[in-house]
């Protein structure tokens, strides 16, 4: 099957994303774009978990949303993927899900602090959407999220979830899993009523650049695929 390598990648995506308390029924979902394609990506479908990805269960989508190859059901969803690669030529991956603390700050109204080491990833990389609590269903839903993704990392949307984004698969599964753990030390830090001074923003910066080189997020990926195969022995 053509593509094996990334079809496989994104399998060990949906099953670390689970992993990782990331998964919400059968919501959420991941895409790659394709290396020698850049108007083609491909993408979990429709009516199955995250954990249950197979190569060849994965569609082949274009950026108006039309299926070109698999026989799945295609995400009503598929639009915020489209317009993030329609406006994003260095997004090379993108991922969608519903994590708890992450909804859980977006509802609050409070900015994302550099709090925390993950939180550092996005320092100054994190937009905010808020047109609507609503599925993106539409080509226009899906241009509102990525302009709130501007040049980001990532987007929260507001009493919804996350979008992240790598030039990487990698990239955009640890970032996930960054930002949900940086929401969660910020809410539990939020709940004693009162933050430390934070560092400086030089400071935060020189750490956003050591945490995020290609090369961790691959690391890191390849660790939890690794717990993925243990497990599975």
């Amino acid at each position: 099957m053509k593509y094996q390598n990334l079809r496989e990648k994104l399998v060990y995506a949906g099953k670390i994303l689970c992993a990782n308390g990331q998964d919400d029924l059968t919501r959420g979902h991941v895409s790659a774009r394709i290396p020698d394609n850049s108007g083609l990506f491909l993408m979990k479908p429709h009516s199955v978990g995250l954990d249950e990805l197979t190569p060849e269960s994965l569609l082949m989508i274009d950026l108006e949303g039309n299926v070109v190859e698999g026989d799945g059901r295609r995400h009503s969803e598929a639009f915020i993927h489209t317009e993030i690669y329609r406006s994003r030529d260095d997004v090379q991956a993108v991922l969608h899900t519903h994590p708890t603390y992450c909804v859980a700050l977006s509802a609050s109204g409070q900015p994302l602090l550099p709090v925390s080491q993950p939180a550092a990833l996005f320092f100054n990389s994190l937009g905010t959407y808020t047109d609507t609590i609503n599925l993106i269903r539409t080509p226009e839903m899906g241009a509102g999220v990525a302009a709130a993704l501007g040049t980001n990392r990532a987007v929260l949307l507001r009493h919804h979830g996350i979008v992240c984004t790598g030039s990487s698969v990698e990239e955009a599964v640890i970032g996930a899993i960054m930002l949900e753990n940086a929401a969660m030390i910020q809410m539990i830090t939020s709940a004693t009523g009162q933050v430390s001074e934070l560092f400086s923003d030089e400071d935060i910066l020189k750490l956003q650049n050591a945490i995020g080189k290609q090369e961790q997020f691959t690391i890191n990926f390849n660790y939890l695929a690794r717990r993925i195969n243990k497990k599975q022995l």
